[in-house]
């Protein structure tokens, strides 16, 4: 596996106008700690970005519609040939920024959904209203031809609304709904008791499973789920059948579980680079360091590509180098982020013959 940057999430704020209960970055209306960086700065950071590597960026957040130069910003990656796509929570969406995120060269949006009605999509953000703001959003980038996918995130909360709002994501008009199996950072460690049992968790990937192989339309992939990779090929060779995943527009370029440091990266605020948008853990700082400097050199991206180096029921899976396990949901239930998948029920053949 080479370990090429491929897709970069880019936190260029951290106000948001929602207070949603599984927030990685504990978001509000004023980040007085972690202040919004300049558009100077952030045309440094794509500058060393582009000397280096043509990943996808996603500019997020927070809310990254509360940039004022959020369009400038997309504009700038756009012309330094990045692909620049935006990761919105749909309630400040208007004509006038829809007209804006296509003059700006924004290829594709990502729009969260967690329920198939307001009644629980906005319990789970915390806002009367989301609700309503997404499904307005969705309207709007249909109308101005605006690509977009559906983010989902799941906890007991909302697991039961899974099929209902992948249909909706459907008819929506989505390019792509992804499923995302919560990791209990920022304001996810307050939900820990939320989280889907193993057990669950395995049915809704098996359900999901079921699902893709019959979904000619919408491309489908669970997120934060890197053992929907083993139970793919466990699911297909039982039916005796070759299953071929649909590539996903705007992918991380890797048919693999877990990417986080290997073919992802979160950049924060405050220049952090991160593993991954759920990792709290920074590889380096574009403040100090270059892009490249932290991809190629950073301890923690050496440790998390070392697969023989991961420990528990992962170290040992015949799985690990289609899987790998959330890094991220490791580090967050054990303080260990080279420790075993603890959503994963699956017991390795090495540990079941007794070796």
């Amino acid at each position: 596996m080479e370990f090429d940057p491929k897709w970069l999430a880019w936190e260029i704020t951290r106000r948001c106008n929602l207070n949603c209960v599984h927030c990685r970055s504990s978001s509000e209306l004023e980040a007085k700690e972690h202040p919004d960086f300049s558009f100077d700065e952030a045309k440094r950071i794509l500058d060393d970005i582009a000397s280096y590597a043509s990943p996808v960026v996603v500019l997020s957040g927070g809310e990254p519609l509360l940039r004022d130069d959020v369009f400038e910003i997309a504009a700038y990656g756009t012309g330094k040939g990045l692909r620049m796509c935006l990761a919105t929570n749909g309630t400040l969406v208007n004509e006038q920024v829809c007209r804006r995120l296509k003059e700006a060269g924004i290829r594709m949006v990502s729009l969260s959904l967690d329920g198939a009605d307001a009644t629980v999509h906005d319990n789970f953000r915390n806002q009367p209203g989301a609700f309503d703001g997404t499904i307005n959003a969705a309207r709007l980038f249909k109308e101005h031809d605006i690509p977009f996918l559906i983010n989902s995130s799941f906890t007991k909360r909302n697991q039961a609304e899974i099929p209902k709002v992948y249909r909706l994501a459907k008819e929506l008009g989505a390019k792509a709904w992804y499923m995302f199996m919560i990791v209990p950072t920022g304001r996810g460690e307050d939900i820990m008791a939320e989280l889907i049992s193993p057990e669950e968790y395995e049915e809704l990937l098996e359900w999901h499973y079921q699902m893709e192989k019959q979904e000619d339309d919408l491309l489908v992939r669970p997120t934060c789920a890197p053992h929907y990779y083993r139970v793919v090929r466990q699911k297909a060779k039982e039916e005796g059948e070759k299953f071929q995943q649909r590539t996903l527009q705007f992918s991380t370029g890797g048919s693999k579980g877990c990417l986080a440091g290997q073919l992802i990266a979160l950049i924060d605020v405050d220049g952090n680079v991160l593993p991954c948008s759920y990792f709290p853990l920074a590889a380096g700082n574009l403040r100090q360091q270059s892009f490249k400097d932290v991809w190629e050199n950073s301890q923690l991206f050496k440790e998390m590509r070392d697969f023989k180096g991961y420990r528990g029921r992962c170290g040992s899976c015949e799985y690990v180098n289609v899987c790998g396990g959330c890094r991220a949901r490791a580090y967050a239930v054990s303080g260990d982020y080279l420790a075993e998948e603890p959503f994963c029920s699956h017991q390795p053949l090495k540990l079941a013959a007794g070796k």
